[in-house]
């Protein structure tokens, strides 16, 4: 079975961003996005969902991080989607509980082809980093609409900012990785439509 790609690129007056997606990789990643903890973040995603991941983003981080936070997932949200193709095969839902010391937090992924995001992450600082702890939920919501993914993330318990960040990543990569992954049951796409 061919590897499951995509290079997106977006190039606009606040940030250009170039991605390169394998969805079934093994974990290897290059993420240079100009915010370390943002780049901590799709270094988790990338080695905990078995995804190779490029990802360079020149941003005007002058400003602040939003744009080049939410264009990322703009962007990676539509290389998910092109990477996928026609979803024959896949198991499109997936769910992960992921522990992180003294946080959990769930993280569950439809391929519905109708985007959604419910980001139930409440943290108790602005910023891990230089990533404002706001831009979690804007960079999520982002992945949902351009992949047109139903997409949840809930922090069951949880106090340490970073862990709940990062366990959200590692979540959404292991639920993502399981929704893409093939089912021999399923020979066409998983609908009672027909299509997704």
């Amino acid at each position: 079975m061919a590897e499951r790609k995509a290079h997106v690129e977006r190039n606009t007056s606040e940030t250009k961003i170039i991605v390169d997606l394998n969805l079934d990789g093994s974990g290897k990643y290059d993420i240079d996005t100009g915010i370390g903890f943002f780049d901590h973040m799709l270094n988790s995603f990338a080695k905990h969902g078995f995804f190779d991941l490029t990802c360079k983003v020149d941003g005007d981080l002058e400003i602040d991080c939003h744009h080049t936070i939410e264009d990322t997932g703009i962007v990676l949200g539509q290389a998910i989607r092109e990477a996928v193709g026609d979803k024959k095969g896949i198991r499109r839902f997936g769910n992960f509980l992921l522990p992180m010391d003294e946080t959990l937090v769930l993280g569950a992924v439809d391929l519905s082809g109708r985007p959604y995001c419910v980001c139930d992450l409440p943290f108790t600082v602005e910023r891990v980093g230089g990533f404002d702890t706001e831009m979690v939920q804007e960079f999520f919501y982002a992945i949902s609409y351009s992949a047109a993914m139903n997409l949840h993330l809930k922090l069951m318990h949880g106090s340490n900012n970073h862990h709940i960040m990062e366990a959200a990543f590692k979540a959404f990569a292991k639920a993502l990785d399981e929704a893409c992954s093939y089912d021999p049951r399923i020979t066409d796409v998983l609908s009672t439509k027909g299509a997704l």
